[in-house]
């Protein structure tokens, strides 16, 4: 479990396709991880394999992804020199500052266009039909393992404002129209979806987001 509050930008060092699966290899200012625990990379819930730390002093760790992870992901794409989101996960009385991320992407979102207005950064997501009936205006989503809130709903998507801290202390300040994100949403709506689904079939609807295309045509 996660919290959506980036505490590092690692750096991809070395990619390899291994038996356990596509292995990265990330630098990290991370040095008392363990081997076996958790670590969200873009909001993707991975397993330490191997831990260490540099001459410098400056740790590492490497992941493996398997192939089901890797078609849900952009993963199969990362390259060395590439900088990406960490989040350890969340000990048991530790702050919520962010919001429930579980870590499972849920589906890849694409940037629309970015732009600054005032001291916002405004950035426009594309999102998959499945995702977009599950976002609520002023609602939280992770993007790219970031916990975010939804400035705006749009027709196809999304709109997000990144403050100044955010948009400095993540990776998110490279993206750019085109770039490809991980999205998880809500995991209250991702229920709400599960369990009302039933009942909405047994009344004719073959689930809630086609129920709610209904409503609002």
């Amino acid at each position: 479990m996660f919290t959506g509050l980036v505490d590092d930008v690692g750096l991809i060092e070395h990619v390899a396709d291994t038996p356990a699966g596509r292995e990265l290899r990330i630098a990290s200012r991370y040095i008392d991880v363990t081997d076996g625990e958790s670590i969200a990379v873009n909001g993707a819930c991975l397993t330490v394999r191997e831990h260490g730390m540099t001459a410098e002093g400056r740790g590492w760790f490497t992941v493996a992804a398997v192939v089901t992870t890797i078609g849900r992901t952009t993963i199969g794409s990362w390259q060395a020199g590439e900088q990406v989101n960490l989040e350890r996960a969340m000990k048991l009385g530790d702050r919520l500052g962010g919001h429930l991320v579980l870590g499972h992407v849920d589906g890849l979102g694409r940037v629309l266009g970015t732009r600054d207005e005032g001291d916002a950064w405004l950035i426009d997501v594309e999102l998959p039909e499945s995702l977009r009936l599950l976002m609520v205006d002023k609602g939280s989503v992770a993007v790219n393992g970031v916990s975010l809130t939804v400035n705006e709903l749009l027709p196809t998507g999304i709109q997000l404002s990144i403050i100044e801290y955010t948009r400095r202390h993540t990776a998110l300040g490279v993206l750019a129209p085109g770039t490809p994100v991980h999205v998880e949403a809500d995991v209250l709506a991702k229920h709400v979806e599960r369990l009302l689904t039933p009942w909405l079939r047994a009344s004719g609807a073959p689930s809630i987001t086609a129920a709610l295309q209904e409503l609002q045509a």
